[in-house]
């Protein structure tokens, strides 16, 4: 059976954890088909806060494995939710 596999990261500290995070997903570019970000912004702050879906396709080792890279980098939370087709 096929899966359909969204993960949903909470970055707590964009200024420090972008970086590195950005970084991860541009190594696993292959395995995702879709990216959404968001952040609060305002004439008067930028939100250290910000929260990134990815719709990932592609084996489920590869993708196994960018969720484990990204669990190592510290201040990120991650949540998933995998679709039986």
């Amino acid at each position: 059976m096929k899966e359909l596999r969204i993960i949903g990261l909470l970055i707590t500290d964009r200024i420090k954890e972008a970086g590195r995070t950005q970084k991860t997903l541009t190594t696993y570019a292959h395995v995702i088909k879709s990216r959404l970000g968001f952040h609060e912004v305002t004439e008067e702050v930028c939100s250290r806060v910000g929260v990134v879906i990815l719709q990932l396709a592609g084996s489920a080792s590869e993708c196994n494995k960018l969720e484990e890279e990204l669990s190592q980098i510290g201040g990120l939370e991650i949540q998933r939710m995998v679709f039986t087709l």
